[in-house]
């Protein structure tokens, strides 16, 4: 039997690209050495979310005290909104020998990537930038202001995708998933 490798697995791709959807069918069918990390976050919750479980939403003041004390492994503002991965949750769950997922925008996904080279990177992408816009209105949960700042940083995630070590196109949801598994398989044993 081989053995089992932890790993820190950085997950991200632009807005409306359908990482959720993704994670929670690859989660529904992997192994359980994988846990997802839970960022801190000032946003709001959208409906259905809920705090601890999708976020730990915290106000701007508790935020910026924890980014004084050095608590986040990468943090980042995008959309107005701070967003950040707790140092201690990823080490200590690798100690367990579980891997870790990050699900974290480009911002954060370069700034781990530069912490912790040995991480791995993938990049999820839409089949068309026109696919993405009309995903990201469908949702019907931002003003059309958040949409357009949300699409004018997609392009600029488009752009840095080739700079992480695999690229899943969320063509299909299904095609998606069994692409992820496939790599996490590779990658941790």
């Amino acid at each position: 039997m081989k053995k089992y490798i932890p790993r820190l697995i950085i997950f991200t791709g632009p807005s409306g690209v359908g990482k959720g959807t993704i994670l929670a069918d690859f989660f529904k069918k992997t192994d359980k050495n994988i846990v997802y990390s839970i960022s801190n976050t000032t946003r709001n919750p959208r409906d259905g979310e809920i705090n601890g479980i999708h976020y730990f939403f915290v106000s701007k003041d508790e935020f910026e005290k924890m980014i004084e004390n050095d608590l986040f492994l990468e943090y980042a503002q995008y959309s107005g909104n701070y967003y950040g991965t707790n140092k201690k949750f990823v080490d200590e769950k690798l100690k367990e020998g579980k891997s870790v997922l990050l699900e974290i925008e480009l911002q954060g996904a370069l700034k781990v990537m530069k912490k912790c080279p040995d991480a791995l990177s993938i990049f999820i992408k839409p089949p068309t930038f026109q696919e993405l816009e009309k995903r990201l209105r469908q949702r019907g949960s931002e003003d059309e202001q958040t949409i357009q700042k949300r699409l004018e940083a997609s392009k600029e995630e488009l752009n840095n995708a080739n700079k992480f070590k695999y690229i899943i196109e969320n063509d299909t949801v299904e095609r998606a998933v069994d692409e992820l598994i496939e790599i996490y398989n590779k990658e941790t044993t």
